[in-house]
C-alpha cells in the first residue's frame, strides 16, 4: 500500500459547497481536506459549521483550522464527521491547555490530529506539541486563506530540515503544491500532500490527480 497521500483541498463557501466538491472529485479521490478561515487568523472567511450540521458520510474529511479560536470549531467538525482536524501552532501557543483541545476533538470523534505551521514559524516551536498529535502540515506558501497563492521555494529546504529534526513525525504539506514541485517536497521527506488549484483548475482533475500521485510516490522511493 502506498504511504503517499494526495488529498484535494476544498474551500468552502457552504455546506452544499463541500458536497458539490466532493462529488465531483469522487472518482478519484475519497478523503479531502476542508480549509476553513475565519477572517482573522487568516483574511478570508469561509462557511464554519454549527451544532447539528453533518459533513457527507460517503467521504472522508480533514479539516484545516486556520482560526484564531480553534477549539470549539474543532469539536463541532468532529461531531460532524471530520476524521481529523488540523489546528494552527500559531493559534494554540497562547493558550495553557492545547494538550486538553486535542483531548476534546478526539472525544469528539476525530481520529487523527495534525498540527498546523507557517512558513515563518521556527521548527522548533512544535516541540511541545509533538507527543499528542499524530502528523505535522508544513505551510508552504507565505501567506494563507485562498488557493493559488504561490510556492514558496524555500519549503523544501525546510520539509528536509524538520525531517532531520524530527525524523519519526509523519509530514504533511499544503500550499501552492503542483506537478513542479511535488517530487522536491516527496525526497525532502513529505508523504502527505494538500492540493489545490493544481488539481480544481486542471483541465482533467482526475489525469491531474494520478499524475501527481505518480510523482510523488516515484519520488519518495527515492529519499535519502
Amino acid at each position: 500500500m502506498s504511504s503517499v497521500e494526495i488529498i484535494p483541498t476544498i474551500v468552502p463557501a457552504s455546506l452544499t459547497d463541500i458536497e458539490g466538491k466532493s462529488d465531483r472529485y469522487s472518482t478519484f479521490a475519497s478523503f479531502f481536506q476542508i480549509d476553513v478561515a475565519d477572517g482573522k487568523f487568516a483574511p478570508n472567511t469561509t462557511w464554519l459549521p454549527s451544532r447539528g450540521d453533518s459533513l457527507p458520510q460517503a467521504y472522508g474529511y480533514e479539516v484545516h483550522l486556520m482560526v484564531s479560536d480553534p477549539g470549539l470549531l474543532g469539536v463541532l467538525f468532529a461531531e460532524a464527521g471530520a476524521r481529523s482536524i488540523i489546528g494552527h501552532l500559531e493559534a494554540l501557543s497562547g493558550v495553557d491547555n492545547a494538550k486538553q483541545i486535542f483531548e476534546d476533538w478526539r472525544a469528539s470523534g476525530a481520529r487523527s490530529i495534525g498540527l498546523a505551521v507557517l512558513l515563518q514559524t521556527p521548527l522548533e516551536d512544535v516541540i511541545p506539541y509533538l507527543s499528542n498529535v499524530d502528523f505535522v502540515l508544513l505551510m508552504t506558501i507565505a501567506r494563507i486563506g485562498v488557493q493559488g497563492i504561490p510556492f514558496d521555494e524555500s519549503a523544501p529546504a525546510r520539509v528536509a530540515e524538520f525531517r532531520r529534526r524530527f525524523p519519526n513525525v509523519l509530514i504533511a504539506v499544503d500550499g501552492g503544491v503542483s506537478a513542479s514541485n511535488i517530487e522536491e517536497l516527496a525526497r525532502a521527506g513529505a508523504s502527505r500532500f494538500g492540493v489545490g488549484s493544481a488539481i480544481s483548475r486542471a483541465s482533467n482533475p482526475a489525469e491531474a490527480y494520478v499524475r501527481l500521485k505518480h510523482l510523488a510516490e516515484s519520488a519518495s522511493l527515492m529519499r535519502a
